[in-house]
């Protein structure tokens, strides 16, 4: 992806981003990129500038974190005809899963991941709308593996980087389409 091209996909995601502030608890501002998802051109430049940015035959799969990161994954797994797997919060899932806890910038919470959702080695694309601290993205990460996926790249629509989330998921490479 040229620097014109990055600079675009930053552009894209800014102009439709919205500020809510005191979401979901008193002291967060909470980054809503639902006009983003409901612009349909601007939600497919978005799309096509990730498969771009990581190519088609980069990768088998894509995993979608819950839940905004499922929208995300099934436009990724349309356009380049994968598959999509999604990566639950607990209890959601029907058969067995792997399961990892991690903190919130506000709590706690535990992600889940079917025993089988990947074929051993497969190559996985892991999308999210928004990494802030990194342990929503680091438990995803670690669950994809435990399943038996090999992480392919991890891409975001937007970094919120005073939040250092970036460095707890080093040496991981991090794609965001905006860093704010």
């Amino acid at each position: 992806m040229t620097e014109t091209q990055n600079a675009r996909a930053s552009e894209l995601v800014a102009s439709r981003v919205l500020d809510v502030p005191d979401f979901p608890k008193p002291g967060i501002v909470f980054k809503d990129l639902m006009p983003l998802f409901a612009d349909g051109p601007v939600f497919r430049q978005v799309i096509d500038e990730i498969v771009a940015y990581h190519g088609p035959e980069s990768f088998d799969v894509v995993a979608g974190v819950e839940a905004r990161g499922f929208v995300v994954a099934a436009a990724i797994a349309y356009a380049t005809g994968k598959g999509v797997v999604p990566v639950r919060k607990a209890g959601k899932l029907p058969r067995k899963t792997h399961s990892a806890s991690y903190e919130l910038e506000y709590g706690e919470a535990t992600l889940e991941v079917h025993e089988d959702a990947f074929v051993a080695g497969q190559r996985v694309l892991v999308v999210d709308d928004v990494l802030a601290t990194g342990g929503t993205a680091g438990a995803a990460l670690e669950l994809v593996e435990r399943a038996g996926g090999t992480i392919a790249g991890f891409t975001v629509l937007m970094e919120l980087g005073f939040l250092d989330g970036r460095q707890r998921l080093a040496p991981r490479t991090v794609h965001a389409l905006l860093t704010v």
